[in-house]
């Protein structure tokens, strides 16, 4: 484009941010404040979204394409504005635009609220892909919940976590777009009459006993150069009588608004929690409600277009995203079943046609399931279609001679051990063509485990798909200088094909793009340095190794050994002041269930752990302790450019995959991990020469969980984490109170079930060698390089075109 065609586009957009200023928001130049400059950039912007995500509806309707819908509880999107822009190409014209306009786009994106739509991976996961189908072509619609609050905003007071409503929709979402005309009725309650229909076969009716709509929202997802705009359809609750005015008139205006409120409740929170049977009722009906409303929608469009349901599995593939959604495979039998009078036997084929799985973990409370007596009452026709998939299946299994009462009882929709649940996961299965794991690791361990049984039963149907991230805001958005370094090396595909990155490989050596890459890479951290300052007051070197843990505060993520070992490390640093150590900062993030005791606990100790290390004049300033607070999207963007050094420490067998390691890596942090997840095929492309790999393997736990630990023994035999651990005792972090971290170490001694005391000393040895490497730059400078573009596997293109071509039967262009 020339100079003059360049200078012609940014005056058309300072015109169309102009006019939006003025007719959208009302504002005159003089008066425009930060966030009407915001409202009016994004406007203009989507203005030129919306004729691209026409298009690609009109393409899709025209071509009569199979379409994928993902069906997800979260979707961390976080700020869209500057990623819509890099995808469009935009950025810079919108730059000199709002420029010339004395506005900086950077300080407008900054005012931009993060999308509180999900919680960690899972969410996070979901976004990506929903950018990889658009920037693959692939038409799509991703369906959740329109959360008023999403999970929560933390905050830090003393130390602890406590948590805040998210107002992310305080002050509207111009970003998306009312559907009256998508709203739909979802049921729950009631009870079930059967009549004979006109063949002879029982009809099952179910009279709801309460009602309420499903209301459309919808967000563009645009994918890179804008080539396809898909859509992002989130549902949110409202009563069919917003209040009856009978009770009002009468005096009881709190029951006047029952209705309204019930309705609201519903999709007001991310995972409300369910310690209590209204908290197991809330996130059911959650579950249940977009559910149906996401199948009423799909079934509404088919028919648009297609005289009736017979070819529903040739035009759509429904991929349920984790546990949550898995109430779609029964949803869709009454659908098909009771509103379209399908057959059984031809609703379960299609149904096993049109949905498939992904398993995200193996952990048990991840596996959903709910107590018979609550599935009953609040869905009472599903909970009938459910008795009958799983007689079906006991019959089928019998059939194929699998008879045994353990086998029976490991592959039934209901576990008669604790409770009577009914197990969301095996309905899943069952009701699924495909069900896929999210790396090779975990794939293994689905098939040796939880779904063992079943995969014999259904041979073939488990396959992997190992995650991936999208390079586009996980590169060129986060990291625009590295990018340029990259394209500048290899050309501007590697954007659409990240794997090109390998042919920058012969660089690792050249000291001229090894300096760019550093002086890239401290940069980053500068800016982390004075996030780290602003948000918290603590002051960080630059110059030190940027040390990072970021995610999901959990047990079996092991926070805690990372935790320990810096005490360990404080304690050796105090009793050996003629040492030189290599400067680090520990820098951790996460947000922990509002529920969860012991994850709590643990930030307390890192912030407690923080408060005495980062004072003490003695060490010199050669170890610092970082919690960031109110871990999202946005903060991550910050974080992972600045990394040297990645923790993926989780214990071995119990990560299902992580995309916060490819992160990293990409953007040239070095791993430490054990050999967990992705981490696996990490190591694969990367080389375990350019991986700090450490700890226990999966079936090194599963065997030591067996056996039994004694972690008082493992702990007495350590010298670095028994003198760790009775500082903790003695309350060396807490003002001398010796109960506050009794939980903690309780956890260590006993039976040791995340192998923190069992994988400790590997840790620390594994650390050493990482210090060792600091020390030598050059060296470091040149694995992070190796790291960084050996990444390009991990795009989640690739993923998503192994779904397109092996589950979805869709194709996957670009």
């Amino acid at each position: 484009m020339s100079t003059t065609d360049n200078r012609r586009a940014v005056d058309e957009v300072k015109s169309q941010i102009l006019a939006k200023l003025t007719y959208a928001i009302g504002k005159d130049v003089i008066v425009a404040k930060r966030h009407d400059w915001l409202a009016a950039t994004i406007l203009a912007l989507r203005d030129s979204i919306i004729d691209k995500w026409m298009a690609s509806t009109r393409g899709s309707y025209q071509s009569k394409s199979k379409r994928v819908y993902y069906l997800s509880l979260e979707f961390l999107i976080g700020r869209l504005l500057r990623d819509a822009l890099s995808n469009l190409e935009l950025t810079e014209a919108y730059r000199i635009a709002l420029g010339d306009l004395n506005v900086d786009l950077n300080l407008i994106e900054e005012l931009e609220p993060d999308a509180a739509l999900g919680n960690g991976g899972l969410g996070r996961l979901a976004a990506c892909f929903m950018e990889s189908m658009a920037s693959l072509n692939i038409p799509a619609y991703g369906y959740g919940i329109r959360y008023n609050h999403g999970l929560f905003r933390q905050v830090i007071k003393d130390g602890w976590q406590q948590e805040l409503p998210e107002d992310w929709l305080e002050n509207g979402n111009p970003w998306e777009f009312p559907r009256r005309e998508a709203a739909y009725r979802v049921s729950f309650g009631g009870y079930i009459t059967t009549e004979s229909s006109k063949d002879g076969n029982p009809r099952h009716i179910w009279h709801p006993g309460e009602v309420l709509l499903a209301s459309a929202f919808d967000t563009p997802m645009v994918g890179w150069q804008g080539k396809r705009v898909n859509t992002l359809r989130l549902w949110s609750a409202r009563a069919l009588d917003p209040i009856h005015l009978d009770a009002f008139n009468s005096g009881d205006y709190t029951g006047a608004l029952s209705d309204h409120n019930k309705a609201e409740i519903l999709a007001r929170v991310l995972y409300p929690a369910d310690s209590t049977p209204a908290g197991q009722e809330l996130r059911l009906r959650q579950e249940y409600f977009f559910t149906s409303a996401s199948l009423q929608d799909i079934l509404r469009r088919h028919l648009q277009q297609y005289p009736d349901l017979s070819n529903l599995a040739d035009k759509v593939a429904i991929q349920m995203n984790d546990t949550h959604p898995a109430i779609a495979v029964a949803e869709m039998m009454r659908l098909l079943v009771d509103d379209h009078a399908t057959p059984w036997a031809k609703a379960w084929e299609t149904t096993q046609a049109v949905m498939s799985y992904t398993n995200h973990t193996l952990l048990p409370e991840a596996l959903e399931s709910w107590p018979v007596h609550l599935f009953e009452r609040v869905l009472p026709r599903h909970m009938q279609i459910v008795y009958q998939i799983n007689a079906k299946l006991i019959e089928k299994a019998k059939t194929q001679g699998y008879t045994a009462a353990d086998f029976i009882s490991s592959i039934s929709l209901i576990d008669e051990h604790a409770g009577r649940r009914v197990r969301m996961g095996q309905l899943a299965f069952v009701g699924s063509h495909s069900i896929n794991g999210v790396s090779a690791l975990h794939t293994g361990l689905m098939k040796q485990s939880v779904f063992g049984n079943l995969d014999k039963l259904y041979p073939g149907r488990i396959n992997n798909k190992t995650n991936g991230v999208t390079p586009r805001r996980w590169l060129k958005g986060v990291n625009s200088n590295l990018a340029q370094l990259y394209r500048n090396a290899v050309g501007a595909d590697i954007f659409a094909d990240t794997e090109l990155l390998e042919r920058a490989l012969p660089l690792q050596k050249d000291s001229s793009f090894k300096d760019q890459f550093a002086r890239i890479k401290h940069d980053n951290k500068i800016a982390l340095a004075n996030h780290i300052s602003a948000a918290i007051d603590v002051s960080v070197d630059p110059n030190a190794m940027f040390d990072v843990q970021i995610k999901r505060i959990h047990e079996y993520k092991r926070q805690l050994l990372n935790i320990l070992e810096t005490i360990a490390l404080y304690n050796t640093m105090r009793s050996h002041p003629e040492r030189t150590w290599a400067p680090r900062v520990k820098i951790f993030a996460g947000k922990a269930a509002a529920g969860y005791a012991q994850a709590k606990l643990i930030i307390k100790l890192i912030n407690d752990a923080a408060a005495v290390i980062n004072n003490d004049v003695s060490i010199r300033g050669a170890l610092k302790v970082a919690f960031v607070p109110n871990y999202n999207v946005s903060l991550a963007e910050t974080i992972v450019p600045a990394a040297d050094l990645s923790e993926q420490i989780s214990t071995a067998g119990m990560e299902a995959s992580g995309t916060g390691n490819m992160k990293l890596a990409l953007n040239g942090a070095l791993t430490i991990g054990t050999m967990d997840g992705a981490n696996v095929e990490m190591c694969e492309h990367i080389g375990n020469a350019n991986m700090f790999i450490f700890g226990l393997t999966a079936e090194e736990v599963e065997a030591r969980r067996r056996k039994g630990v004694n972690g008082r023994d493992v702990i007495a035999a350590l010298p670095a984490l028994s003198d760790a651990v009775e500082f903790l005792l003695n309350g060396g972090l807490s003002h001398g109170d010796r109960d506050r971290y009794r939980p903690i170490v309780d956890s260590l001694m006993g039976n040791d079930w995340f192998m923190v005391a069992s994988d400790f000393d590997a840790y620390a040895a594994c650390q050493s060698k990482v210090s060792a490497l600091w020390n030598d730059q050059k060296s470091w400078t040149q694995m992070a390089i190796v790291n960084s573009l050996n990444m390009g596997w991990f795009s989640s293109d690739r993923t998503i075109r192994q779904y397109a071509t092996e589950i979805w039967g869709v194709p996957a262009g670009g």
